[in-house]
């Protein structure tokens, strides 16, 4: 559905995209990462038409998309993108707004009201309205336009747990309910991994990683990848670990998730270390545990440790990744 071959654009001598490829098929959930100013709005609007290319070329269903200099009115008649700044007009109501721009029969219609969660809006005028409120409206008022793919910018940005909660379950519906092809870009990987078949990550205009987000999580290609994705542990290479059943030292840094140390009974392959800190997070506790001289954060369900006690910590050589 979508080819993007060897894209770049520079902004004088730096490059904001550099030679990035990547192919998605209808119905393929794709998520973009990467810390700000990494590419991911350029490359989004590149793929809009609405950013000029400097070389390379974006294809849509094998035609290819123009950019904003070759065209009267940029943009593609099948492709939406919604930005993070997005705007509606003031004094208007919300169904006023819809019904303006709406080409749909009013079952179709209602149905994208629907899925948005804004039907119980329509009357409200667009200025009595949470940003919550107004990014589901603004994501309904892309759809109504039937566009085949969907690049949605920074979502989630600016928005508190519910209206965060209450958007994933939208994006979700319209890629499954809708049947719209969608790509997500988010500074915060864990708004999309969960959501994503596949994730792209960014860093300076140039694609680092790409693959399922659980293989990136739990093996990332380097440091930035795997900070960009959460908590970590890097242990310089140590004897200490070598206990283990399984774990070689390979010359290189262990990464280990802090999840994926066990907490055990006390036994011959565990490594005995002594409890520094320990802080509540609601689902789950982060234990800082000191062995040796080597200190590591591990996660837990339960925990009844406390500061000052002993505790005792293994991992599978399937838990560790060398970087």
């Amino acid at each position: 559905m979508l080819s993007v071959s060897k894209i770049s654009k520079q902004d004088g001598s730096r490059f904001i995209l550099k030679d990035v490829s990547f192919t998605q098929g209808k119905g393929q959930k794709i998520a973009i990462a990467g810390e700000t100013g990494s590419g991911k709005s350029t490359l989004l609007k590149a793929i809009a038409g609405l950013a000029q290319l400097d070389s390379g070329e974006v294809l849509f269903k094998e035609e290819r998309v123009l950019g904003p200099d070759e065209r009267l009115i940029p943009g593609h008649k099948n492709i939406a993108y919604l930005s993070q700044h997005f705007e509606l007009p003031h004094y208007y109501s919300v169904g006023n707004v819809l019904s303006y721009e709406n080409r749909l029969t009013e079952e179709a219609a209602n149905s994208i009201f629907d899925v948005c969660r804004i039907t119980h809006l329509l009357d409200r005028d667009t200025q009595q309205l949470s940003g919550g409120e107004k990014q589901r409206i603004s994501l309904a008022r892309a759809l109504i336009h039937s566009p085949e793919l969907l690049l949605l910018d920074e979502p989630f940005s600016n928005m508190d747990m519910i209206h965060k909660s209450i958007l994933k379950e939208v994006i979700y519906d319209v890629t499954n309910r809708l049947g719209v092809t969608c790509i997500l870009v988010s500074h915060d990987p864990f708004d999309t991994i969960s959501w994503a078949d596949t994730l792209l990550v960014m860093q300076n205009g140039i694609i680092v990683q790409q693959g399922s987000p659980e293989q990136i999580y739990r093996q990332p290609v380097n440091i930035y990848v795997g900070a960009l994705l959460g908590n970590y542990n890097l242990i310089q290479p140590s004897d200490l670990f070598t206990t283990l059943p399984g774990i070689a030292l390979k010359g290189k840094s262990l990464f280990i998730r802090p999840e994926q140390f066990k907490v055990v009974n006390e036994h011959y392959t565990a490594m005995k270390g002594l409890v520094q800190h320990v802080s509540f997070y609601g689902s789950y506790y982060d234990v800082i545990v000191q062995i040796g001289q080597v200190v590591v954060t591990v996660r837990t369900m339960t925990c009844k440790a406390v500061k000052g006690e002993w505790l005792h910590i293994t991992l599978s050589q399937d838990d560790v990744w060398y970087v």
